[in-house]
C-alpha cells in the first residue's frame, strides 16, 4: 500500500470513528410488563408462612420483591380494580360499590394499559382484570390491542365444561350455600382447562407467543380463589383438612357492630341463612386452599411459557390480589370490611438484574401504587391525576420506605347500591401505619364519628382486641387518627 492510499485510509477511519460518536446508540429494546392478579385473595402463600402449597408462587417470589404490607383500598371487587388501574383512590372516582362501571363516572380517565397502550406498547387482557361486568359491552374496549378474553361472565356459572359424562362431585357442600347450580363447594377429576382458569392459563401462554417479538403489556387475570370452591379433585386431594389451620371465629372484644357484615355472599339472604356446620366450614377452608393450589398451577404455566419465550431477560412481572378474604375468622366469609384480613394483599414486583429480587419488605404499599411503579420501570412519564407513590427506591433498598401509611375504606351497608335510595349510611374509614390498623366509621350525611377500632401489630392478622380507649395506645392512635384525617378529612354528603 503506497503511502497516498494509507493516508486516505487512515482518513477514513478517523471520519467514521467521528461518526460513531456523534450517531446515537441503538436503542435498548423496551421491558416488557407481566401482570398478572388474582381474585379474593388473601396472603395465603408459603413465601407468607402459610401452610398453602404453591411451589410456583414461590418461584415467583425468587424473582421478585415481596411486599409483606401491601394493601387494597377497598375491599370489594369493582372499586379495587378501578382504583388501582386507573391510580386514583374510591373517593376521587367517586365509586364504591359493584354495580357502577368507572367510566360512568370518569369517562375519560386513563387507566394503566392505556397509558402503556398510548406509549406505543401492545396491550392484551386475558382473563378478569377490571371488574367482571357479566356483558361483553362493557369492558374496557379502549385500554387493549385486540379484543379481551373471558373477561366477563359470572363466578357461579364456572362449571366444569367436560366432553362426555360429568364425573362425580365429591364435595359435601352442595345446597343451603350460594354460587353455582352445585353448590359453594365442587370437587370433581376434570383437567384444569374444566373451569375459566385453566382456559385462561392456555390462552395466556398463546398471547405471550403471539406477542412476544414486540413491546407488550399483557394482564393475567385469574378468578380464582373466588368462590365457588370448585378446584379439580388433585388440587383437594393436596391437603388433609384436618390438619389446616384450626378457625377462631371469635369477634373482636370491644369493637363496633357496624365493623361487621352479614355475609350474604356465601351464606346467602339474611332471611334464608343457615349456620354452617363445622363440617360445613371446614370444607370450605379446604376449598379455598384447593383453589388456591389449582391457581398456583396456572400460574406456573405462564411462568414457563415466559421462561420458554426468551424476553424474560427483558420482561418486568407483578402480581397482586384485588383484596383480601374472611374464612370465618371474626364470624365473617367473604369480604368487604375493613380488617387486615380483607385489606391485606399479596404482592410482588420483579424485574430483570433486580438486586432485591428472592426479598421481602415490610414498607407500607397500596395497590395504587402499582400504576407509577410500573410506569417508571418502563422509563414512561407519571400521567396527571395519579395518586398512588412510585416504589422504586423500595425496589432498589427493601429497608426503605416511601409512605406512612395505606388506607383502605368500605361502606355501610357493604352493597348499598342495592338499597331503595342508593346511598351509604356510613362508611369505614381505615388507615394501616407501621404499627398498628385504625379505623373511624362515619355517618355518610353528617361525617360524625359513630364508632372506632385500634388494632396493634401485636395482634395482626386476627384483630381480636379493640385498644381504641386503651391508654397503653394513646401515642399510637393519636398519630394514626392524624394520618387518618389528613386522607379523610371528616366532611358532610
Amino acid at each position: 500500500m503506497s503511502s497516498n492510499q494509507l493516508t486516505i485510509r487512515m482518513k477514513l477511519l478517523h471520519l467514521l470513528a467521528l461518526l460513531a460518536l456523534t450517531l446515537p446508540a441503538a436503542a435498548a429494546p423496551r421491558p416488557n410488563v407481566l401482570f398478572i392478579m388474582a381474585d379474593d385473595y388473601r396472603p395465603e402463600l408459603a413465601t407468607y408462612g402459610s401452610p398453602a402449597l404453591t411451589p410456583n408462587f414461590d418461584r415467583l417470589a425468587r424473582r421478585s420483591l415481596q411486599f409483606d404490607r401491601a394493601y387494597c383500598q377497598q375491599a370489594v371487587c369493582n372499586p379495587s380494580r378501578s382504583s388501582m388501574l386507573t391510580g386514583r383512590r374510591p373517593d376521587t372516582l367517586r365509586l364504591w360499590n359493584n354495580g357502577t362501571h368507572f367510566r360512568e363516572l370518569n369517562p375519560d380517565v386513563t387507566t394503566l394499559p392505556l397509558w402503556f397502550k398510548d406509549h406505543g406498547y401492545h396491550t392484551r387482557c386475558v382473563g378478569k382484570i377490571f371488574h367482571n361486568w357479566h356483558t361483553e359491552e362493557k369492558g374496557d374496549a379502549r385500554s387493549w390491542s385486540a379484543p379481551e378474553f373471558l373477561y366477563y361472565a359470572n363466578h357461579g356459572e364456572d362449571n366444569a365444561q367436560v366432553s362426555g359424562p360429568l364425573p362425580p362431585n365429591f364435595a359435601q357442600t352442595t345446597t343451603g350455600f350460594s354460587y353455582s347450580k352445585n353448590g359453594l363447594c365442587e370437587c370433581r377429576d376434570v383437567p384444569d382447562e374444566a373451569y375459566y382458569d385453566g382456559r385462561v392459563a392456555a390462552e395466556a401462554v398463546r398471547v405471550l407467543n403471539e406477542v412476544k417479538e414486540k413491546p407488550f403489556f399483557l394482564a393475567v387475570g385469574f378468578w380464582k380463589p373466588h368462590a365457588p370452591f370448585n378446584a379439580p379433585k388433585k388440587y383437594w386431594d393436596l391437603y388433609d383438612r384436618a390438619k389446616l389451620p384450626p378457625l377462631d371465629a371469635r369477634r373482636p372484644v370491644g369493637a363496633p357492630d357496624i365493623a361487621f357484615h352479614q355475609s350474604t355472599e356465601i351464606l346467602g339472604p339474611v332471611a334464608k341463612q343457615k349456620s354452617p356446620t363445622p363440617e360445613q366450614v371446614a370444607e370450605i377452608r379446604h376449598g379455598y386452599f384447593a383453589n388456591i393450589s389449582y391457581l398456583d398451577a396456572q400460574l406456573g404455566k405462564v411462568l414457563d411459557a415466559l421462561d420458554r419465550s426468551g424476553v424474560a431477560g427483558r420482561t418486568i412481572i407483578t402480581f397482586v390480589g384485588d383484596h383480601g378474604y374472611h374464612l370465618g375468622e371474626h364470624g365473617q366469609w367473604a369480604k368487604t370490611s375493613n380488617f387486615e384480613y380483607d385489606a391485606r394483599v399479596p404482592f410482588f414486583i420483579g424485574m430483570p438484574g433486580m438486586k432485591s429480587a428472592g426479598k421481602k419488605t415490610t414498607a407500607l404499599a397500596e395497590l395504587l401504587d402499582l400504576f407509577p411503579t410500573l410506569a417508571e420501570l418502563a422509563g414512561l412519564p407519571k400521567p396527571l391525576g395519579i395518586e398512588g407513590t412510585s416504589l422504586m427506591p423500595v425496589l432498589n433498598d427493601p429497608a426503605k420506605a416511601v409512605k406512612p401509611a395505606a388506607f383502605t375504606q368500605h361502606p355501610r351497608p357493604a352493597y348499598f347500591d342495592r338499597e331503595p335510595d342508593k346511598q351509604p349510611k356510613a362508611m369505614g374509614v381505615s388507615v394501616r401505619t407501621a404499627s398498628a390498623r385504625y379505623t373511624e366509621w362515619r355517618d355518610w350525611k353528617t361525617g360524625q364519628v359513630m364508632g372506632r377500632e385500634l388494632y396493634d401489630n401485636a395482634q395482626q392478622p386476627a384483630e381480636l382486641h379493640n385498644r381504641v380507649d386503651d391508654p397503653q395506645f394513646a401515642k399510637v392512635r393519636a398519630e394514626a387518627e392524624g394520618l387518618l384525617r389528613k386522607q379523610f378529612p371528616p366532611t358532610q354528603h
